[in-house]
């Protein structure tokens, strides 16, 4: 049976030396592994002959001219205009004309880890200094899924260093990663083969697989009830967390805004929208417009808005307390610990942040002239209907958080897994379209699972704004609409609901992607 031709271009498994580095022997642990001191990783780009210096082998042959002859021969076939320097659109033709493909991300990823003059391009001192910095990297990655310590990686440990991070995939899906990079047809991968397989790819470590796929911070359809997105030990410690979490606050409110009219109008259709009092989508925006003119149909928006920050706030802060509390000692959490974690999380936040909702609901359902602003509203619900007034839906609310919670997380990450199995061979990346497919099934999914308490929620928070309505408690509201209106009753303004997601989904990817640039996020 004829082996599989490696993707490695001979011109850059060529790059470094053959030799086995030390502390990957087959006999114990991967200690010291040769790598290079901090002081010279961490530091300034330094001239070439220290950065070969730091060769594993130490040994003229591997880390003398020859080995610098090799280096530049690899520069000089990336630097495709010739002008000294590797740009992005060097790296990807140079790259393409030695059989390897990179994604767009990819390449800027690795121009900006090893761009220090910020020139937006490698020289060759650069170049160098990037492969050594990311040599090094690479040999961690290697020892973490060395379960073994034997110097090799097969396809158990793949699944298993996989599965730690929640991530499911088939034997015969590890045995395809394997091939991939396997040069010697053994079915396992050891030091040198894991190393020129990733060489010039930015991916520093496993849990990248995983960033890949955040979507709780991404996406925003209106509702704040899903899990909350993991970050690594790294992104806490650099502050990359706040940054994403206020990339992913100004999407949200750009999002909503941008859908706002179809979010009141769901509201209405919940509250007013009955077997005898039918509403369409056209008929219920026009009389919207009708009664207070093209700006109410933005009514409620601004405290929507306004409660993004504290949620979001409180809720990442009360999932990481609660890792701890759990006693995890995983970066990332398994998938049941997280549905666990993320829904107490929620909880919490939607507690602290609940009174917000209640004045969310009036503002949506007021008429012109009913209230000045929010303080107005919340004023006259607070003197005429006294503090439990901000809490009426509350139980419904919570009780919701499962549902969606649950299905949005399980669907998003069996669809993860599923495009991992089947279309992951070379990079983890999804890409753009397969990111928002994937959001928006799985929250359309969580909503409609949640829908009915959604709605008994929001009627229970407008109880006070219709007059002569009967305060009735959850389980009374569930009967009296089962009924009078059956159960599509409890499905009233779905519609306008669903029209919202994928314009919802789309529009805060795409701001939360430039903000992440304008806040210099990297990932």
């Amino acid at each position: 049976m004829q082996r599989p031709r490696s993707l490695v271009s001979p011109l850059l498994s060529g790059v470094f030396c053959q030799c086995e580095p030390p502390g990957l022997e087959t006999t114990g642990p991967l200690v010291g592994s040769g790598i290079a001191p901090a002081s010279a990783v961490n530091s300034s780009v330094q001239p070439v002959a220290a950065a070969l210096a730091a060769d594993p082998c130490g040994g003229s042959l591997c880390g003398g001219p020859e080995h610098e002859r090799r280096l530049y021969t690899l520069f000089q076939e990336l630097d495709v205009n010739r002008d000294g320097g590797i740009c992005i659109n060097d790296l990807a033709i140079g790259l393409r004309r030695l059989g390897v493909h990179r994604t767009e991300w990819e390449l800027r990823k690795i121009v900006k880890a090893g761009d220090k003059d910020l020139d937006g391009q490698l020289d060759f001192e650069e170049f160098v200094h990037y492969l050594r910095d990311h040599e090094k990297k690479l040999r961690l990655v290697f020892k973490s899924l060395d379960k073994k310590n034997d110097g090799r990686i097969d396809a158990q440990e793949i699944m298993q260093s996989l599965r730690d991070l929640g991530v499911n995939i088939s034997e015969q899906q590890a045995e395809k990663i394997l091939k991939s990079m396997d040069k010697n047809g053994t079915m396992t991968i050891d030091w040198n083969e894991w190393r020129d397989y990733h060489l010039l790819h930015p991916a520093e470590n496993i849990p990248e697989i995983i960033l890949y796929w955040k979507h709780s911070t991404i996406f925003d359809v209106g509702e704040n009830l899903t899990v909350p997105d993991e970050f690594t030990v790294e992104e806490r410690q650099t502050g990359m967390w706040w940054r994403h979490l206020v990339a992913g606050g100004g999407a949200g409110a750009v999002s909503r805004t941008c859908t706002a009219p179809l979010d009141r109008l769901k509201v209405l259709m919940q509250v007013h929208a009955s077997r005898n009092n039918k509403m369409c989508i056209v008929g219920g925006l026009t009389q919207m417009i009708q009664e207070g003119g093209f700006k109410s149909l933005w009514r409620g928006n601004g405290i929507n808005v306004l409660k993004i920050a504290p949620e979001s706030a409180i809720k990442f802060m009360a999932y990481e307390q609660i890792k701890r509390l759990m006693g995890s000692d995983q970066e990332t959490l398994r998938i049941h610990e997280r549905f666990v974690a993320g829904s107490l999380a929620g909880a919490i936040a939607q507690s602290s942040i609940y009174p917000m909702e209640v004045l969310k609901t009036r503002m949506a359902l007021r008429k012109t002239g009913q209230y000045s602003g929010m303080l107005d509203c919340g004023k006259k619900i607070l003197f005429k209907e006294g503090v439990t007034a901000f809490y009426k839906g509350y139980i419904p609310n919570m009780l919701g958080i499962i549902p969606y919670a649950g299905i949005d997380l399980a669907v998003y990450e069996t669809l993860k897994n599923a495009w991992l199995q089947r279309f992951a061979i070379n990079s983890a990346d999804p890409g753009v379209f397969v990111l928002l497919a994937c959001g928006t099934i799985s929250s359309t999914c969580g909503q409609l699972a949640s829908y009915p308490l959604a709605l008994v929620r929001t009627r229970m928070q407008a109880q006070a704004s219709i007059e002569g309505s009967p305060q009735v408690t959850m389980m009374g509201l569930f009967k009296h609409i089962l009924k009078t209106e059956g159960p599509f009753g409890l499905y009233r303004g779905l519609a306008p609901n669903f029209m919202k997601v994928i314009p919802a989904v789309s529009i805060s990817y795409v701001v939360y992607e430039n903000l992440k640039i304008t806040l210099g996020v990297q990932s």
